[in-house]
């Protein structure tokens, strides 16, 4: 199937789920009381809560910027990609501080933390990507920008590094990612193989190592680093990608090797992850199992709330076996929405609706109870 035009490679983005599985990390670490202060977000449009619509460049990415997006809670559009709140909403929510601005907000109050996630956000900067023929469109705000607006943010406020690290630092939480879906969206919406995309792989993980490692540096100590999804269950992939060859689809009639490639991703993520506890005993480093998460909406999609009819289907779209067409997409004239989000797992054939994050957020707010030991 030939390849969707460059106008729409943008939209491709994503990440969810409901279980976060997290691996606590050696015996040197000290559990945290999870009376967190602030959150420090990095990412994409899984998490973005305003920055893209702030840059120069909208491109495709303008109809977020008007309803049906934001219209279940704050009914308003505000540049999250989904119909209602983000896990890191629900998050701000769980630690009972104000949701998170977007850090090119210019009058925006930053006292409990900052947003720096990006929606089109790759891990890998784009210079990378074009030196293999692949175009990063719409921004240029990769995780290496985002790490370097956090660098700009703590000169700007604090006196010391100590000071920074002691009284703001040690009582955050870092969330780093879900980041590098796009470097490879990107990449198999141009054209580019499973094969040969994966061979980026360990570029994409080192990347997110590397940054985390530098968060750390800076005072960091308690991370959650989320792996990436069930790529082949999303309906943008589910159309682009349509195969009349039923070897091509597993039992949930997910695309099969589309998920191989992600689970691939992900032991190599979990293993840099080990790598960064071995290496930073004192820091808590929870590894977020997105790709499980997902699954277990869609194994136990009834029972959890979600129309049994509609697991693989977009809310707002348009079109096809999954509601969604490239050239019809949600927030465009004459799209329609359908009338119970909260039935439904995918908002737009790209992101979750608000039903599906709150349920991610709440699995994981309850791990983070049990397994760090402190009140939720």
């Amino acid at each position: 199937m030939a390849a969707p035009s460059n106008q729409f490679l943008s939209l491709i983005l994503f990440t969810f789920s409901v279980i976060f599985l997290l691996n606590l990390p050696c015996a040197a670490a000290q559990a945290p009381d999870c009376n967190f202060q602030a959150i420090y977000n990095f990412g994409d449009s899984i998490s973005d809560t305003g920055n893209l619509i702030r840059e120069d460049n909208l491109g495709t990415f303008e109809p977020i910027t008007k309803l049906p997006y934001g219209k279940t809670y704050l009914h308003q559009p505000t540049g999250r990609c989904s119909n209602g709140l983000l896990m890191v909403d629900f998050f701000a929510r769980w630690l009972e501080l104000p949701f998170l601005n977007p850090y090119l907000q210019s009058d925006a109050s930053f006292g409990n933390g900052v947003n720096f996630a990006v929606a089109g956000a790759t891990a890998l900067q784009p210079s990378f990507w074009l030196k293999h023929g692949v175009q990063t469109l719409n921004t240029n705000s990769s995780l290496e920008v985002q790490l370097n607006w956090f660098k700009a943010y703590l000169h700007s406020i604090c006196l010391s590094q100590i000071v920074c690290e002691n009284e703001l630092l040690e009582k955050a939480l870092f969330l780093v990612g879900e980041i590098g879906g796009n470097d490879y969206n990107y990449a198999f919406m141009q054209g580019k193989s499973i094969e040969e995309v994966t061979t980026f792989v360990p570029n994409v993980v080192h990347k997110i190592k590397d940054v985390a490692s530098q968060l750390i540096d800076a005072g960091a100590v308690h991370i959650v680093i989320p792996g990436n999804f069930p790529i082949g269950c999303i309906p943008i992939y589910l159309t682009i990608f349509h195969s009349d060859n039923p070897a091509s689809y597993d039992k949930n009639n997910c695309l099969r090797y589309f998920n191989d490639f992600a689970m691939s991703h992900n032991r190599q993520l979990q293993q840099a992850i080990q790598e960064l506890k071995e290496e930073f005993p004192h820091v808590l480093i929870a590894y977020a199992d997105y790709y499980n998460s997902l699954m277990g909406i869609i194994k136990d999609a009834s029972d959890k709330g979600f129309e049994s009819d509609s697991l693989l289907k977009a809310c707002c779209g348009i079109g096809g076996a999954y509601n969604f067409n490239l050239v019809s997409m949600c927030g465009m004239q004459g799209v329609p929405v359908c009338p119970n989000p909260e039935k439904y797992i995918h908002w737009d054939g790209v992101h979750l609706t608000q039903e599906a994050y709150g349920q991610m957020a709440s699995s994981l707010i309850s791990s983070v109870a049990g397994q760090w030991k402190c009140l939720a």
